[in-house]
């Protein structure tokens, strides 16, 4: 049964337990070039300095982009976009909205991209993530973890570096030296849940929605660097909620997370909700659907649960052994309480 199989998956890995102590790691290789794009932005503004190192941001978003050629040469081979007329630049409706800037995780720093449009949200998730094509957004989707972004400005910095020993194949072979990890982030309501369906002011739940949202994705980085693992997936997502409400209120609402989902009127399901985000290519029928409704409803209320009972796991120390056990379970065994 898929719908049982899903409830059961875990793709994290425990090789190696770091303590609380040890964190955070050290910056990755790409947080340096990002250092400089931020040095920048007094001379070049925000854009200007994101588009040194971000190529895309250096075209419009138009149907057909893809399959340009001066696209194509730009962002497949490293050309220079000032050389072609079509990189007209990214258009965007307040780019005095936009900051950079690096967010401190217990995996390092990560950049940020961070606007307070939602429609510059958009175009900068058109650009990066689907080739400058005007496709639609889905209204639930707020944030976004960039992973594994060729970034050409760092490939030419490390030609530059080597000089006559440039070896191709070595870069290519190791992937730190030129691929990158960032955030982009808007203040929307978070998971598109409007701020009356939680009875508060709209001032204060967008300002605790982009807390909850840039920790959410910091747990993603979290897991992708330490854990091997961020997937679309809804322990993935179970987990990343966890932390982002935890982070912004200081303790964990079940109905917060089942109101993101679309399930603040279970066993009803509110289209739009953000559980469907994560379930694209598996089949799941009503009975299966209806399964993991319920198991992440009594998965939520049982970790609310262990809070109420526990107010220690809500210290820096408590957060984080939390988020290890969490990783260290699926949503079958949290939805029984099983989990360690």
């Amino acid at each position: 049964m898929p719908g049982l199989k899903l409830l059961k998956e875990n793709h994290f890995t425990h090789t190696e337990s770091l303590s609380r102590e040890q964190m955070p790691l050290a910056d990755e290789l790409f947080v340096q070039a990002w250092e400089d794009y931020i040095r920048n932005i007094p001379g070049l503004g925000v854009l200007g300095a994101l588009q040194q190192g971000l190529v895309q941001l250096c075209f419009p978003i138009r149907e057909g982009m893809s399959t340009n050629q001066d696209y194509l040469q730009a962002t497949r081979r490293g050309a220079n976009p000032t050389e072609f007329e079509s990189a007209e630049g990214i258009r965007l409706e307040n780019s005095e909205g936009l900051k950079v800037y690096l967010y401190q995780t217990p995996a390092g720093r990560i950049p940020v991209l961070e606007t307070k449009s939602r429609r510059d949200f958009e175009s900068l998730i058109r650009a990066i993530c689907y080739k400058n094509e005007p496709i639609a957004i889905p209204a639930s989707l707020g944030a976004f973890m960039i992973k594994g972004y060729n970034n050409w400005d760092r490939v030419a910095r490390y030609k530059r570096k080597c000089g006559q020993s440039f070896d191709f194949n070595y870069m290519k072979a190791n992937r730190e030296l030129y691929q990158d990890t960032f955030l982009i982030l808007t203040d929307a309501e978070y998971s598109g849940v409007a701020a009356e369906m939680l009875g508060m002011a709209k001032e204060e739940w967008r300002r605790l929605s982009l807390i909850i949202r840039r920790e959410h994705e910091a747990t993603h980085y979290f897991t992708q660097r330490f854990l091997g693992s961020a997937k679309n997936h809804p322990l993935d997502e179970f987990i990343a909620d966890y932390m982002g409400i935890v982070a912004a209120l200081g303790y964990y609402r079940a109905d917060w997370f089942l109101c993101f989902m679309g399930l603040e009127e279970y066993p009803a399901f509110r289209a739009g909700g953000r559980l469907t985000n994560y379930l694209e290519n598996k089949e799941l029928s009503q009975r299966e659907f209806d399964e993991l409704k319920s198991c992440l409803k009594r998965a939520a209320e049982n970790v609310e649960r262990l809070g109420t009972e526990n107010p220690d796991i809500y210290s820096p120390q408590g957060r984080y052994e939390m988020l290890l056990r969490l990783s260290q379970s699926n949503l079958l065994a949290l939805a029984e309480n099983l989990f360690t």
